[in-house]
């Protein structure tokens, strides 16, 4: 989301007028796209421009954009006077007036109080950084609030585009020769259309994601992030209906423990997520799972743990993103009592992380001797490898007695496996 984020800002600026350089050193105008989903990157945030101080002297303005900057709002500006601009995702539209504004000599313009707005960033002029494949945010914002998520109080309420728009920006990718298309949302699939438009009928989130997979010249279609209380079988349906819809699901849990599912305020119980597992186990094609685990909520027992790591065996994910829990502003979590050590949340993402380690080794093998579909990403120089993702997401490096072109699709046997990663050979 931030990726695309930026795609969009620097499209829309360069249509103002502007001009996108290399580094900071040459660039008059520095915008800084952050994140607050985790304390560490916070931090990050306010060391990064603390290094950018020295180029105030310079004349150089700065900005900071996005959820750091609408948590924080006008304390940027006091924990680094030299920021000229602090604006939330939710006013990304406004950037050039705001900009002029900054022209015109105010030292300091803010874009904080768009966070209720309706409208969605939609803008034309997107400035997409791959060739082949590219992003469209379909929902924007979030409604669920979960007891230890920022994302509400900096993305806004859920707004999602119409579904004529979103088909529309995905025909004029295809027709300038995109072939992969990943629709973005907080919540992905709690996506609502606000409008019938010309077809007459408002779209379902699995209606919508089988007319982008049908979509002349276009190969794969992805998706992220769900939310399991959204999920419908509907979207395990359209999968099995559109074979351009790719066989990966990314849906978070956060926590095998449907105590402390109820203490994160996630909506949904262990039971429920299992049943959605269920789904996607019975689809015609095999689909690869992911998911996010947070370790260590306040009042996350022993036991508690244990839930989580037998979810992990039920489940057999193909890859987890694994988190210690940390504290965000203006969340319900911080009230609560029973924090637990950061040496153990350390110890508890550990031992979660080996667990997973072994289940992806097991299910990794499994593909050895299988000829799958790779889209060409890159090449490696140092391994003499060719570097490409199959439509499972995972990544298959591979070697080629003629050189594919990136962002083609080829044919790879697959010879040997790692806990990340699949080898193969290129199949002519």
């Amino acid at each position: 989301m931030n990726v695309h984020d930026s795609e969009k800002v620097v499209g829309t600026l360069v249509q103002e007028g502007y001009r996108q350089v290399e580094t900071v050193e040459q660039a008059e105008l520095v915008l800084y796209n952050t994140c607050s989903i985790r304390d560490k990157a916070e931090q990050k945030v306010f060391n990064r421009l603390a290094d950018y101080k020295k180029y105030k002297a310079q004349g150089k303005t700065f900005g900071v954009l996005g959820c750091v900057a609408q948590q924080e709002g006008e304390k940027v500006f006091e924990r680094a006077p030299y920021v000229s601009l602090v604006a939330g995702s939710a006013s990304y539209r406004n950037l050039p007036e705001m900009l002029v504004q900054i022209q015109a000599g105010n030292s300091r313009v803010t874009g904080l109080d768009d966070r209720q707005t309706d409208e969605c960033f939609e803008t034309e002029f997107t400035a997409r950084t791959n060739p082949h494949r590219g992003y469209i945010t379909i929902i924007e914002g979030c409604d669920k609030f979960c007891a230890y998520c920022v994302v509400p109080f900096t993305r806004g309420k859920e707004r999602s585009r119409t579904s004529e728009s979103v088909l529309a920006e995905a025909r004029q990718m295809a027709d300038l020769g995109y072939t992969e298309i990943q629709l973005l949302g907080q919540n992905v699939n709690s996506y609502k259309d606000p409008d019938c438009g010309d077809s007459g009928k408002k779209r379902t989130f699995a209606e919508l994601l089988a007319a982008v997979g049908e979509i002349p010249g276009i190969r794969r279609v992805r998706f992220t992030t769900s939310h399991p209380r959204d999920f419908g079988r509907d979207i395990i349906d359209a999968i099995d209906a559109v074979p351009t819809l790719c066989d990966h699901v990314h849906l978070p849990v956060q926590s095998g423990s449907t105590r402390v599912l109820d203490a994160m305020q996630r909506l949904y119980s262990r039971e429920q997520y299992l049943e959605r597992i269920a789904w996607m186990k019975t689809a015609k094609r095999e689909i690869s799972i992911t998911s996010d685990v947070i370790v260590g909520f306040p009042g996350e027992t022993e036991a508690d743990f244990a839930e989580t790591l037998s979810l992990l065996d039920e489940v057999g994910f193909d890859a987890v993103f694994a988190f210690k829990y940390s504290p965000r502003p203006n969340t319900p979590s911080l009230s609560l009592e029973d924090a637990i050590p950061e040496e153990e949340k350390s110890r508890r993402l550990e031992v979660l992380m080996a667990r997973q380690r072994e289940i992806q080794i097991q299910r990794y093998k499994k593909y050895i001797g299988s000829i799958t579909e790779a889209m060409v990403e890159s090449r490696n120089e140092a391994r003499k490898q060719w570097m490409g993702r199959t439509s499972q997401n995972k990544t298959l490096n591979f070697t080629a007695s003629t050189d594919p072109k990136v962002g083609s699709y080829v044919n790879v046997r697959v010879t040997s496996s790692f806990p990340n990663s699949l080898l193969g050979e290129m199949v002519i």
